[in-house]
């Protein structure tokens, strides 16, 4: 039998995981797959520019696998890559007019599922498990 904690974490992957394909299925009509669109919705909920390596730490993928998906959102027209005006060495990753676009169709599709899933949970039970989630996220940051 395993233990609630090993349960807990089973729960929060596998909850995570199949989140993410949920929405995915959602928005495979966009032409955008999961990297993609996980990658745009960082962009834009960002309040500054995010270079490559910020984007890769965020999306939790290496260096060289970021530069492949922003070398295939730029190909989109989705992203540009901007220089930093402190650091040459720098690429700045910027939403295009068409990936605010597509942003604005992914926010969408996303708010409503969220509205759809979540619609039926009692509203402290929801609180209090955002709260448990923020908190082992800080924690787990914290130990990084």
């Amino acid at each position: 039998m395993p233990t609630t904690e090993e349960r807990f974490s089973l729960a929060l992957h596998n909850t995570a995981r199949i989140w993410r394909q949920a929405i995915d299925r959602r928005l495979k009509d966009l032409g955008v797959g999961q990297a993609g669109w996980l990658a745009i919705a960082n962009v834009a909920k960002s309040n500054e520019p995010l270079s490559q390596i910020e984007l890769a730490n965020r999306l939790g993928v290496e260096g060289p696998s970021v530069v492949a998906l922003v070398d295939r959102l730029v190909k989109a027209g989705l992203v540009q890559r901007v220089p930093s005006e402190t650091d040459r060495r720098i690429k700045h990753v910027v939403l295009t007019e068409a990936g605010r676009q597509l942003y604005a169709k992914v926010k969408t599709a996303a708010d409503a599922y969220r509205v759809e899933l979540l619609g039926g949970i009692d509203k402290s039970r929801l609180q209090a498990a955002t709260e448990l989630l923020e908190e082992l996220q800080a924690m787990v940051e914290a130990s990084l």
